[in-house]
Formats: structure tokens, C-alpha cells, sequence
């Protein structure tokens, strides 16, 4: 696989003013991006995040280290084209129209005619604002605002998409609409290299992320691999037909027992203790409503890693 983003031993500080000293934001941060994958980048807020991106970019220069983009340094005109940005706080020229909005960023890539009409429409209709194109951009919602920026990012048809925060403020709707945007350009064959604090929405649809913390990488590789593809953490299961009594019984072998108005949910810590809950249940005439294995979350992982980080500092 190509290499589209490579960095090495990427340091970026920041001065804080008349001795005041000065604050790193990424501390040695070394890391690879392939070609066609959904990369995520997870971090609170100040864990540097926007800056990779703003290097990543050009818009600020390292204090050491290395960076390359689609093969060549940070910074390169020649690679410019085959970019496309969108920051974390856009700002939209409101009395354009959508479309009047993306021929105007056209023109700063030299697009013109047909080929950029025939691009528009496809870009409308990617980010399902088609009906909406003749609509000025102060009547869009955030969640609209946030697909034209995307579409915005696109529309020199770039081989590498850089999103920086763009879930964050979206309702559930919204967030739904910009994964799937994310998917649909790893179908098209493009590599998307994402900033997100929202673990949930980085989970479902990253090939790999990395996990940074005070501008240091703490962990990076595959989704699964980070998480664990069957690591089981526990099993819930749910009863019905549990009489009082017994519900001591099930008490024992959970770590923790929901008594609902009709059903119980006991959460149980291995498959053993599924196995004799099953046999207890045959035994005393419990019905079986349901079991759901629970997996380590993305989420857990990363508060794991960030203890851990907290941990060694002190």
C-alpha cells in the first residue's frame, strides 16, 4: 500500500508569551497513513489534534521533525491540488447560494465549464443538498453547513481528504449524514484523515486510529485489533419468570443485577457463569429473553490509555 501521510519524530512548540516559557503541542508524534483507509486521530481537546492537521496542511511550520504528504514534504505546491481541507470552525460566505458556493472555491483551483457544472452536481448530490443548491447558505442548519463544507473539500476531486472535528455540535441525524459521507469516499478509492473526539462515530467507521494525548501518540493500529476482535468483557442476559427468592440466586454470579417490572438483566463476568445461569434457568423454569456478549469499546480503550498516560507523568 502507498503511503499518502508520513510523520517522524514530530515536534511543534508554541510560545506562551514573555516569560511565560513555552507549551509543545506534539511531542515526537511519528505515524503512517495509507492509501484508501479512514484514518481517525482521538484526542481531548488540547491533545494537539488540529495542530498535526494545521502541519499536515502547511499552515504552520514544525519546530523539528519530518512530515510528507502523497509523497512529498509538508508544504509542497506540487500536492496542493490533491488535497482537500475542512477546519473545525469553517467560515461560509452566507449570501452565496450553494452552488454559487462551491464555483467560487472552483475558481481558486482553476475549474471552470462543463467539467466543473457536471462536478457540482455530483457533489450536491454526494452530500444531499441537490434539492437545497439554490439556497443561500444563511437558511442551512449546521448539519447542512457541514456537508457543503465537505463537499467544499472535494471539489478539486482530491486524493486526500483532511476532516478536522467534523461530527462535533452534529445531532445523532447530522453525524449519521457525515459517516456516511466518510464511507462513500473510501469507496471511491480516497484516503480521509479525520480529527474526532466522538469515540462512537471514529469506531464504526475508521480502518485505524491513533490515539493522542498532550501532543503524544499513545496508541495506534486497527479498530479491531486496539479493541480486541473477541475479547468478550462480560455477557448480559435477561430473565423472565425470576421469583423473589431467586433472584438471590442470580445475585451470586453477576457483577451486577437490573430488576425490571417483568424481567431481570444480570450481568454476568465469564461464559461459565453464563452456563450454569442457562442450566439454572432449565432448572427452575426461567425464560431466556436474551444474552449480548459485551466487547471492549473503543471508548475504553481510549480512558485506558489516558489513565495510563496520567499514571506515568506523575
Amino acid at each position: 500500500m502507498q503511503v499518502v501521510v508520513q510523520t517522524e519524530n514530530l515536534r511543534m512548540e508554541f510560545s506562551l508569551g514573555l516569560g511565560r516559557g513555552r507549551m509543545v503541542a506534539l511531542d515526537d508524534l511519528t505515524l503512517q497513513v495509507e492509501s484508501g483507509e479512514v484514518f481517525g486521530v482521538l484526542g481531548p481537546n488540547g491533545s494537539g489534534k488540529t495542530t498535526a492537521m494545521k502541519v499536515l496542511t502547511g499552515l504552520c511550520a514544525p519546530t523539528s521533525g519530518s512530515a510528507w504528504v502523497l509523497g512529498q514534504p509538508v508544504g509542497n505546491v506540487s500536492v496542493k491540488n490533491e488535497i482537500g481541507f475542512l477546519p473545525e470552525h469553517p467560515y461560509f460566505y452566507e449570501y452565496l447560494t450553494a452552488e454559487e458556493f462551491l464555483r467560487f472555491y472552483a475558481r481558486l483551483f482553476r475549474r471552470g465549464g462543463l467539467v466543473l457544472s457536471k462536478r457540482v452536481d455530483e457533489l450536491l448530490e454526494l452530500v444531499g443538498l441537490t434539492r437545497q443548491r439554490r439556497t443561500r447558505l444563511q437558511h442551512f442548519s449546521k448539519g447542512m453547513l457541514q456537508r457543503i463544507g465537505i463537499a467544499q473539500a472535494l471539489i478539486n476531486d482530491p486524493r486526500l481528504v483532511l476532516l478536522d472535528e467534523p461530527m462535533s455540535g452534529l445531532d445523532p441525524v447530522g453525524r449519521r449524514e457525515v459517516r456516511d459521507i466518510i464511507l462513500q469516499l473510501r469507496d471511491q478509492g480516497k484516503t480521509v484523515f479525520f480529527n474526532s473526539h466522538i469515540l462512537p462515530d471514529v469506531e464504526m467507521i475508521c480502518d485505524r486510529v491513533a490515539i493522542l494525548m498532550e501532543g503524544r501518540l499513545l496508541a495506534m493500529g486497527p479498530v479491531r485489533e486496539l479493541v480486541g476482535s473477541i475479547s468478550v468483557r462480560s455477557v448480559e442476559v435477561e430473565l423472565e419468570s425470576v421469583s423473589s427468592t431467586e433472584i438471590a440466586v442470580v445475585e451470586r454470579m453477576a457483577e451486577k443485577v437490573v430488576v425490571m417490572k417483568n424481567y431481570l438483566i444480570a450481568v454476568l463476568p465469564d461464559m461459565a457463569s453464563v452456563d450454569e445461569i442457562l442450566r439454572l434457568a432449565n432448572v427452575h423454569g426461567w425464560r431466556l429473553r436474551a444474552m449480548t456478549p459485551r466487547r471492549a469499546s473503543l471508548e475504553e480503550i481510549f480512558l485506558q490509555e489516558v489513565s495510563k498516560h496520567h499514571h506515568e507523568i506523575r
